[in-house]
Formats: C-alpha cells, sequence, structure tokens
C-alpha cells in the first residue's frame, strides 16, 4: 500500500443539514469521492427503538467493513456513539469507557464518552469524541493516553477544543497533529461558516503524512478531515 487515507468526520447522525432529512446516499458519496480508505465517525447511531444501525447502512452503500462502538443509550433506548468504516478488514475492535465524572461542575451538558480501538490494515486506530467540559475532556485525554502506540498509531474524532488547548499537549508529546500540514487558518465546525477547529488527526512518529485537508463541504455540521498518508 503506498498512501492511505483517513477521514475524521462528526456525521450528526447522518443528518444532512442542507435537506433536514437522514441521507446515507450523500455520506456515502461524499466519502467515496474523497478516496479516503479508513473513516472515524462521531454521532452515530446503532439500531434501538428510533434507529436502525447507522453504521450497516452506511458501509452497505460503500461495500466496506463497519463496526460501531457503543458510548450510552440515548433515552434509554437507542445506542450512541462513535464508529468506523473501512474498505479493510476491522480486527480486533473494542469500546473502552471514559469515566463518567460524578459530580458536574461544568456549564455545558454532560454524556458518556468512549473510545473506539481496532486494527485495520496493520495500524492501531482509535476514534474518540470528547466532551464539552473541562472535566470530561481531562478524564477522555487519561482514558486515550494509555492506548496510544508508538508505532503505526492513528488518533482521530472530534476533541470539543480548539488547538491551543492544554487537553492536547499530552497527545502532541506523544504523537503527530496532522494540523501542521494543514494551511493556515482552517476551521472545521461549523461547516456552513466555519469559525472554529476542533476535530483533529494524530499518528505515531513513524507515519508520514503527506497532505492534510478539511473539505469544504456543508453536510453534517462539521466539516470532513482527510490525512494522507504515506
Amino acid at each position: 500500500m503506498s498512501t492511505l487515507r483517513v477521514m475524521s468526520y462528526n456525521v450528526l447522525h447522518f443528518e444532512n443539514v442542507v435537506s433536514g432529512e437522514i441521507d446515507y446516499d450523500a455520506f456515502a458519496a461524499l466519502i467515496r469521492r474523497s478516496g479516503a480508505d479508513i473513516v472515524g465517525l462521531n454521532e452515530v447511531y446503532d439500531r434501538g427503538a428510533d434507529y436502525v444501525s447507522q453504521t450497516e447502512e452506511l458501509a452497505k452503500r460503500l461495500g466496506w467493513n463497519g463496526w460501531f462502538s457503543k458510548a450510552f443509550m440515548d433515552d434509554e433506548v437507542n445506542p450512541f456513539g462513535n464508529a468506523v468504516v473501512s474498505r479493510f478488514p476491522i480486527e480486533q475492535p473494542q469500546t473502552v469507557p471514559v469515566p463518567y465524572p460524578d459530580e458536574r461542575p461544568g456549564t455545558e451538558y454532560y454524556e458518556p464518552r468512549a473510545v473506539l480501538r481496532a486494527r485495520i490494515a496493520d495500524y492501531t486506530v482509535l476514534v474518540t469524541h470528547f466532551g464539552l467540559n473541562p472535566d470530561e475532556q481531562q478524564y477522555a485525554q487519561q482514558t486515550v493516553l494509555p492506548l496510544i502506540e508508538n508505532e503505526r498509531c492513528i488518533l482521530m474524532g472530534d476533541f470539543n477544543v480548539t488547538p491551543d488547548n492544554a487537553v492536547l499537549r499530552p497527545i502532541r508529546a506523544r504523537m503527530c497533529d496532522a494540523d501542521s500540514f494543514l494551511p493556515a487558518g482552517a476551521m472545521s465546525f461549523p461547516s456552513d461558516v466555519p469559525r472554529k477547529k476542533i476535530d483533529y488527526i494524530f499518528t505515531s512518529a513513524d507515519c508520514t503524512v503527506q497532505r492534510a485537508e478539511i473539505l469544504p463541504v456543508v453536510l453534517s455540521d462539521h466539516r470532513p478531515y482527510l490525512v494522507t498518508l504515506g
């Protein structure tokens, strides 16, 4: 394999923000056009009282493999969390829960979180979605750090923090931040008029980043983040 294209995408449970409808075909078409090989997904529902397995629906349209990782049960009836889809087999998938704060001093909405871990194309792939409050973010960072491997490791997701946030420093001490390959001022949220950079792809030092780009697409409320490894 000469190159590997990795995408991180918060898909807002596959809602097309333009039409207001769940639109698996549009997301599948975007991924296909991007040339991505592995896509880490945030805000995905699995089969429950109100939803089908959204990972299966997307993977079916792509002709790929998919795996869903539950963070919590929304309204106690709908599994919700992260997922990964890939043109390669997904091996040894697991869910690593992020501890949930007993006391919640933050002012933003609290939500249980998790890290998806899998082996794909001889890489360890980690997909996560950090919480909105600083204590949640600290718990997520402490959960992610022991999962990072020194070789052939990719960490991606919606971290809900801007690049200057201190919670990212220990991760950057262990991994390379593909942000350094983005054009200056590249933003990922909201998708229509991006004002913040909160989506990330980190790689172990042995990986070579050839290109990083935030695709100018309005489909979810986030823009997709695409990195090419060589």
